[in-house]
Order: structure tokens, then sequence, then C-alpha cells
């Protein structure tokens, strides 16, 4: 796996969080994850496992019905199917190398799209 340089991918975006492509393979998908305060990464449950070390700032990681407070050093992990979603606190950017196995599909993304486009954490999952 080449090097990754969170400097070199670190993106912000005004309107929604910033997913900078570290690797990918048919097996893994890694991900450099950058949520200005407030930001998140809509509730889904993709069939892939996912691994989400906290580099810096403050927010929360949530596996099935329970949200972890994290900051910067922690590691969460959440099992495939297992709802999940991820947000920066309102006072704090959130970075983060999310790693997931494999990679989910498009349409495990739906509630994602759906989420980011509707300003909701919690879209409903069955809406498909």
């Amino acid at each position: 796996m080449p090097r990754i340089d969170f400097d070199a991918k670190r993106t912000y975006d005004p309107d929604r969080f910033s997913a900078e492509g570290a690797f990918l393979t048919d097996r893994t998908k890694v991900i450099c994850g950058f949520f200005e305060p407030g930001q998140f990464i809509p509730v889904h449950a993709p069939s892939s496992d996912l691994v989400v070390s906290v580099r810096s700032g403050r927010g929360i990681v949530r596996e099935g019905d329970t949200d972890h407070r994290v900051t910067a050093g922690d590691v969460v992990s959440v099992m495939a199917e297992t709802k999940r979603g991820i947000r920066a606190d309102d006072d704090s950017r959130l970075e983060a190398l999310l790693v997931v196995t494999p990679p989910p599909t498009d349409a495990e993304h739906d509630p994602v799209r759906r989420g980011l486009s509707n300003d909701e954490f919690e879209p409903e999952l069955d809406a498909d």
C-alpha cells in the first residue's frame, strides 16, 4: 500500500464532508475523511466492515444504536450490515482514516446520497 499523506489529501468542502480516496482494490477501500463542524456521513448499513481511525477533532461514530464519542487517537470498528454514520461535533473539524472491506456497492450508498441531499444524519434506510 502506498504511503497516505493526510496533508496532501486534506480538502474541506463547506457544503458536505470530503472523502479523498487513498487506496482501492476489489477487497478494500481506504478514504481520508475531512469534516467541517457539524458535517456527517449519513447512517447507512452496507455489507462491509468499517474501521474508523480518528486523526484529529471530535465527533461521534454511530454503531447500531450506540454513538461512540471519538477524539484524536480513537479507533472504532463496525461490522458489516450494522447501521453506521460519522458526524463531527458542531464546534470541531474531524479528520479520520476510513477503511471498508469489501468496498460498498453504489446501491448501498443510496441512503448516504439521500441523507446528504436532505441534510439528514439518519435517513430512512428502507426508503429505497
